[in-house]
């Protein structure tokens, strides 16, 4: 029988989805699952995108520009602006989500071979679009005591050598709500500087930030404009994860050209995705206002309840909706396993992401989990106890 690739090898399994199964036999047996394991938002997506997707009149629907709507583009410069990011039209390229602008993105700037350093905990699927590049992740270590800050820049240039040809941060973070400062953007932007490397930044969350701390965008930082490539998406902002839209923005005309040529080859972003992505423009300040207010509820809620449960620890997340948690477990991805095998409280359980799976550096993030703040206050309280009786029921409890 023929074997699969060497690439299909490499590639990680979702540290979310191999759980997946046992979930759903939980649920065949009739117990509840509280999902605190992904970030599909359970808010209401605008209006106005619905409204549009329910009232489409096209005798065809047929292939959009291999950029994305010109029309969208344009409304995207007016929504950058209000957030101090100057653009022109053609510095937008729409994707089928942002996974596929990190994906061509790769594809464009890298080499088989080269290096991209990634602080870690990191969004799993990085490593993914990484291998699908021929690339490599190198990561550099933040830490759950130090609040997932940045090491000093020394840490960067220890793993700086002659394969090194970008820098990828998320911000805020996934997984860890982390709001990198201005200090350490000016720091990144030295060293993209210094070394002439690209800055893939990841910044879908930037509608959640939950202190007074500035959004700093890398599109922000001064001297490196063509060194930028920004990722985005609706799917966050909007609660339409469903659609699978998402932009890659940079000035950097040959960076342009390249992705240009991979999005060609997959045709065209999604017709009715941008319809409805395009309308969402539209909705008005008191749903982004109703959302973020239900977010910030969410986030003390979660963040609070958690460092009452004895033994846990969590920083405040300072944006998107997501924090890491240490828990009083020998290995987390088995507790997450056994809560879905092995227990229940009152016909309840939860499901959340093993922090391993965030990880590249073996056996870093084994007692953490990551959990998404998606779901109502009343069933994040619940969760929150059910949670407690898990870890006081749980066989490998380490204190």
């Amino acid at each position: 029988m023929p074997k699969i690739s060497e690439r299909a090898i490499e590639m990680p399994a979702s540290p979310i989805r191999k759980l997946a199964p046992l979930a759903t036999a939980a649920k065949q047996r009739g117990t509840h699952v509280y999902h605190l394991n992904i970030g599909q938002p359970d808010l209401p997506t605008p209006k106005s995108g619905l409204d549009v997707l329910r009232h489409i009149d096209r005798k065809v629907l047929e292939y959009s520009p291999s950029q994305g709507f010109s029309s969208y583009r344009e409304k995207l410069v007016g929504y950058y602006e209000t957030y101090n990011i100057h653009l022109q039209p053609d510095d937008i390229i729409i994707t089928s989500g942002g996974s596929e602008a990190v994906l061509f993105a790769f594809l464009s700037c890298l080499n088989p071979g080269d290096e991209i350093i990634v602080p870690e905990p990191a969004y799993a699927n990085y490593m993914a679009f990484a291998i699908s590049a021929g690339a490599k992740i190198r990561t550099i270590s933040t830490t759950i005591e130090e609040g997932f800050a940045l090491p000093k820049v020394e840490k960067f240039e220890e793993l700086i050598n002659e394969r090194t040809r970008a820098i990828l941060i998320c911000n805020p973070n996934n997984p860890t709500g982390y709001l990198y400062t201005r200090r350490e953007m000016n720091q990144i932007r030295d060293l993209v500087k210094k070394y002439d490397l690209y800055l893939f930044s990841d910044e879908v969350y930037r509608e959640f930030i939950y202190t007074g701390s500035p959004y700093i965008s890398a599109c922000h930082l001064e001297g490196i404009e063509q060194n930028v490539v920004l990722i985005d998406s609706v799917s966050k902002r909007y609660s339409e994860c469903g659609i699978r839209i998402g932009a890659l923005i940079t000035k950097n005309e040959e960076v342009r050209q390249a992705v240009m040529k991979f999005c060609q080859a997959r045709l065209s972003p999604p017709l009715i995705g941008q319809l409805v992505a395009e309308a969402s423009l539209d909705e008005t300040e008191e749903y982004a206002r109703e959302v973020y207010d239900e977010y910030v509820e969410r986030r003390k809620c979660l963040i609070d309840g958690l460092n009452r449960i004895p033994g846990v620890y969590s920083p405040i997340p300072m944006g998107a909706f997501y924090t890491v948690a240490k828990l009083p477990v020998d290995d987390a991805e088995q507790f997450c396993a056994w809560c879905l095998t092995d227990f229940e409280y009152e016909g309840q359980t939860v499901m959340m992401a093993p922090a391993a799976g965030f990880y590249t550096t073996p056996g870093a993030g084994k007692n953490q989990v990551r959990i998404a703040y998606v779901l109502n206050k009343d069933d994040l309280t619940r969760a929150l106890e059910v949670l407690r009786h898990a870890l006081e029921a749980y066989p490998g409890r380490t204190k």
